[in-house]
């Protein structure tokens, strides 16, 4: 894996994910890797910079060899997406290597550290609240920007947006995320709808993703479990059972990314487990989780596990 410019490799199928670090994003680069494509994962925390303000031990170093003893090949870059011209400079790179572009990948956020749950937008911390927007929406509009011309060289291109909930869900504003957050995730899927006018008639389908209930590398230091023992958190709050790992959306992704008829999702908001029942894919452990159907059946607040085994 090497972790600076990539070998010259005209023809190979090319993936960006953008936001790459850890979690889903850096699940989406290993499977991506896995699957054959030449995975370019981009991220701001590394070992030699060090970590980034999110001020978490991951780096994308680590996602680079991730993706080697997943078989794949690839590069790990560190690089900022609010600055335009490092993005402009990691997209001429690509297509200096490539000549194109078959999936951007759009995952970065990391500003929920920056919400305050309990407040309305009149007390919430103005820059904290902004610093969400910048991380959230302009990152992705700026990728998007440079990257999708070379998408449009593609024979099929696919551009994702990552988000936190279907678009039924997010029409009614969140309640106790704070007002940012729940603006960032309403504005990720507008932006699928818009790139998707907008690319009427071009070979690229825009697609928006959401994942469940992750157990991401912060989630379960919350829990104080690790994945391979996620369950002894089951003891206190039942309701964490319709979690699913960062690798189930990830299987999904790298699936659609190989779709021909991925052109019919075009403007949507997908699930992880729409995913898995388009593709018969299944989490690490064989499972199925459908935690926005959970959600849409008993609610967000129910945490008892009821029901929970017909949704997995």
């Amino acid at each position: 894996m090497t972790q600076g410019p990539a070998r010259k490799a005209v023809g190979d199928r090319v993936a960006l994910v953008a936001g790459a670090t850890r979690s889903a994003g850096r699940a989406l680069a290993v499977e991506l890797a896995r699957a054959g494509f030449f995975v370019y994962a981009t991220g701001r925390s590394s070992r030699v910079g060090g970590a980034s303000e999110i001020g978490r031990c991951e780096t994308i170093e680590e996602t680079g060899d991730l993706m080697t003893e997943a078989g794949g090949e690839g590069s790990a870059l560190v690089v900022d997406h609010e600055d335009p011209a490092s993005v402009a400079a990691l997209v001429a790179g690509i297509e200096a290597e490539h000549g194109h572009l078959d999936v951007l990948v759009n995952d970065i956020f990391g500003g929920d550290r920056y919400s305050e749950w309990d407040k309305p937008l009149w007390e919430h911390d103005l820059a904290g609240g902004m610093r969400m927007l910048r991380m959230g929406v302009d990152t992705h509009l700026i990728t998007a920007h440079h990257a999708i011309p070379l998408l449009l060289r593609a024979e099929r291109g696919l551009l994702v947006e990552m988000t936190d909930g279907t678009a039924e869900f997010n029409a009614s504003f969140r309640v106790r995320v704070g007002f940012y957050y729940d603006l960032v995730k309403a504005c990720v899927g507008r932006i699928v709808v818009g790139l998707t006018h907008e690319l009427r008639g071009q070979p690229v389908t825009a697609v928006g993703v959401t994942p469940g209930w992750m157990r991401s590398e912060k989630m379960l230091e919350g829990f104080g479990v690790t994945e391979a023992t996620w369950r002894d958190a089951l003891d206190r709050v039942p309701g964490f059972a319709i979690s699913e790992s960062p690798t189930y959306v990830a299987r999904g992704v790298s699936a659609l990314a190989k779709d021909a008829a991925m052109g019919d999702l075009a403007g949507r908001v997908v699930t992880a487990r729409q995913l898995a029942d388009r593709y018969g894919v299944t989490d690490v452990d064989g499972s199925v989780p459908d935690c926005w159907g959970y959600i849409a059946a008993h609610g967000i607040d129910e945490q008892s596990g009821v029901d929970v085994d017909r949704f997995r």
